[in-house]
């Protein structure tokens, strides 16, 4: 299947689409990348060099791809990082004009802006993006614990809070069946020593728990979005596809801890992204 990722770019190291690119095509999908910055190295670095694209340049790549008639093609857009908040108007037109040819492309919006222990890196007026523009148009949407709380003004300490910050962010969607993936969910009430994913889709919601390791955490977003929807092309069923990406992640954590660096072992663990599902979910709504 054909997948147009809207994300960031770097030469050294596994971020945006540098990242996704891979999976998705180790999954078997063709990707189509359209890079809202190019820059050196991720910022978790102490100095990087490269520049954010805006929407004047993004933007004719989408129509250059409309002028060769493959947008009816496209099974899935995928957005990620989107280094300023007027790249949301090309996000919006991709999808619009790929939905247009093929009504059953999906949308995937991971709403890339922090993590708790970097906080807030995104420039002014993009969280207000995401909330009010990208993901009431997503199917899918997955944020970490972070994001959650900055989109619904919430809470996830508890798995009851977290579930009502999903209620929130499902009640502003368009789509009634959309799904939203919650990652690096860590509860008061848990056990210190995991961490959690929390799927919901309507009335239902499942929970994954795994061992926490202790590798980068630079990029894990971007590869966990990238085998969701890759999984979840292949088959759409919610449980199944959490257990398949859940399970694959950690096998690039288990992969990285082994080789200690700043960035994830994504061409060490590369085969086992298909391996058997190790971590199920557990029904928790």
């Amino acid at each position: 299947m054909n997948v147009l990722s809207i994300q960031s770019r770097v030469v050294y190291g596994h971020v945006g689409n540098a990242a996704a690119g891979f999976v998705l095509e180790r999954l078997g999908h063709e990707v189509w990348p359209i890079d809202t910055v190019t820059f050196s190295n991720h910022t978790g670095y102490q100095t990087f060099r490269g520049r954010v694209h805006g929407p004047e340049e993004l933007a004719p790549l989408v129509e250059g791809l409309s002028l060769i008639g493959v947008l009816p093609r496209c099974d899935a857009v995928l957005s990620g990082y989107l280094g300023q908040a007027g790249n949301a108007a090309v996000v919006q037109e991709a999808l619009e004009q790929g939905r247009a040819a093929n009504c059953r492309a999906l949308y995937l919006c991971d709403p890339v802006m922090g993590d708790r222990s970097s906080g807030l890196y995104v420039k002014p007026g993009i969280v207000e993006t995401f909330a009010t523009r990208l993901c009431p148009m997503a199917d899918i949407m997955t944020p970490n614990a972070f994001e959650v709380e900055l989109l619904t003004q919430g809470s996830t300490a508890t798995l009851d809070d977290a579930l009502a910050a999903t209620d929130r962010l499902l009640a502003r969607s368009l789509n009634r069946d959309a799904i939203v993936v919650v990652t690096s969910l860590t509860r008061e009430d848990a056990d210190p020593g995991s961490i959690e994913t929390l799927a919901r889709q309507g009335d239902t919601a499942w929970l994954v728990t795994t061992p926490r390791l202790e590798v980068p955490i630079y990029g894990s977003g971007d590869v966990f979005s990238a085998l969701f929807l890759g999984f979840y092309m292949e088959k759409p069923d919610l449980p199944e596809t959490l257990a398949r990406a859940v399970s694959a992640i950690f096998a690039i954590f288990e992969a990285s801890a082994r080789d200690p660096g700043a960035e994830l072992a994504l061409s060490a663990a590369q085969d086992r992204l298909r391996q058997p599902p190790r971590f199920k979910p557990q029904r928790v709504r």
